[in-house]
């Protein structure tokens, strides 16, 4: 009978000892998948992605967005990312850290983006969501709001919201609501 088991330990202990005795970490298939994601990324210029925990940490990172145009030209916007063990299989779950008068971002960081929700499919991957993400800066969505507000002004009086957006991101009050700068 092969010992296949006993074959394994034994690459194990290799690997243990080629590593000063530190034990190798065994990588779960999202981890594998992620690192694949991230190695064949194609981001626009203006975007870019930091790993806050270190590069060890790949499940848990950041991506800045500085759009180019439309009403956000300007802005910098960071999301954390936050990524399961059963990725692809579940889509990562995506906060925005800044805060943002935006109709498909509520004040909590909160996105409405139909490919972190009900449109997920596993072939899907980061390079998607980013895009998605930075999409919505260039296109905001009023027909499918988390910030009802922002979306009804988007909708009914464009020159409004555009005003609302460059007070917000110069840091000011939107209504009741304080933003803080991020030009």
């Amino acid at each position: 009978m092969i010992r296949l088991f006993k074959v394994k330990e034994q690459q194990r202990e290799q690997a243990e000892n080629a590593n000063g005795g530190i034990p190798v970490k065994k990588q779960s298939a999202g981890e594998l998948r992620l690192h694949k994601d991230i190695s064949e990324l194609n981001l626009p210029k203006s975007c870019a992605i930091t790993f806050p925990n270190g590069k060890d940490d790949l499940m848990s990172f950041e991506v800045t967005i500085k759009p180019d145009e439309g009403y956000y030209a300007g802005g910098t916007f960071l999301f954390s990312f936050q990524v399961s063990p059963i990725y692809p299989h579940e889509a990562p779950k995506v906060k925005c850290k800044t805060k943002v008068y935006h109709p498909n971002i509520d004040l909590e960081g909160n996105v409405c983006l139909n490919i972190l929700r009900e449109d997920w499919k596993p072939v899907l991957n980061i390079n998607t969501i980013i895009y998605g993400l930075y999409h919505l800066f260039t296109e905001p969505n009023y027909e499918d709001p988390l910030n009802h507000e922002a979306a009804a002004v988007l909708r009914d009086n464009p020159k409004m919201f555009e005003t609302n957006v460059r007070r917000a991101m110069t840091g000011g009050y939107v209504g009741q609501t304080y933003f803080t700068r991020c030009m």
